[in-house]
């Protein structure tokens, strides 16, 4: 992946909130910029991808949203992830996502299996993206994506607007079929980004479709896993009344 996503090209996507706290002082912009010239970021620096796709509450798929995501390769078999709200320098950090190869989820017990969702659909129905590279390198990225599982965790819950990162981890799975998703959600995305998601569906078709592990996207057998949020939020409820989030 780090030879395939070198490229950006992203369209700006901002962020669904303000935080609250005061702007930064010159003092702060000042360590800010000494720490940016001075200091190593080995772990950041080998955030060398960019995939732009869609989640949803494990348990509720009405809550919606886009996540962008900036990974880096572990290994053959591991990728991980940190998820923005957006593509812009004001984005905020709205979770992680784990991702294995089909060889590394056989392996895994029944039990955590069912925390683990598949990428056969959003790969093939042009709902996941890499912006910014060329057809052909995001085809081959494609090729290996469809065959993994991801793990993903959303720890600041924009999508319904909260200022802060308030209450706790939810859970999230991804699209398994057509009608699922949103359509306007694509159509803001596609619009942002000047593709067509109709388009890259058309042009992955030539991609095996693997067969997915009965165990993965545990919702679609009524076993959706979610912790319980002590505060009281009812996450996806906020993102239903106001529509489409990034």
């Amino acid at each position: 992946m780090t030879t395939l996503l070198a490229a950006c090209g992203d369209r700006d996507s901002p962020s669904n909130v303000t935080a609250p706290g005061a702007e930064q002082s010159v003092k702060t912009r000042a360590l800010d910029a000494g720490a940016a010239a001075l200091q190593d970021r080995p772990p950041i620096e080998a955030l060398n991808a960019y995939l732009d796709g869609f989640h949803f509450y494990s348990g509720n798929m009405a809550g919606q949203m886009e996540a962008h995501h900036y990974c880096a390769t572990v290994n053959e078999d591991v990728i991980q992830c940190v998820i923005y709200d957006g593509n812009t320098a004001s984005a905020k950090l709205m979770g992680v996502e784990y991702i294995i190869t089909a060889k590394l989820f056989e392996g895994l017990p029944e039990a955590e299996k069912a925390l683990w969702h598949s990428h056969v659909h959003e790969v093939k129905s042009g709902q996941l993206i890499a912006p910014g590279i060329p057809e052909l390198a995001e085809h081959e990225l494609m090729e290996k994506l469809v065959r993994t599982y991801g793990k993903t965790w959303h720890t600041w819950h924009t999508d319904a607007h909260a200022p802060l990162p308030l209450g706790v981890p939810q859970l999230m799975m991804g699209f398994t079929a057509d009608g699922q998703l949103d359509p306007a959600r694509v159509a803001d995305r596609d619009r942002r980004f000047g593709l067509s998601s109709a388009q890259k569906r058309t042009s992955r078709s030539d991609i095996p479709t693997p067969p997915t592990d009965p165990a993965a996207d545990a919702w679609q057998t009524g076993r959706a896993f979610q912790l319980a949020d002590p505060t009281g939020g009812a996450h996806g409820a906020s993102a239903r009344a106001s529509g489409p989030s990034r």
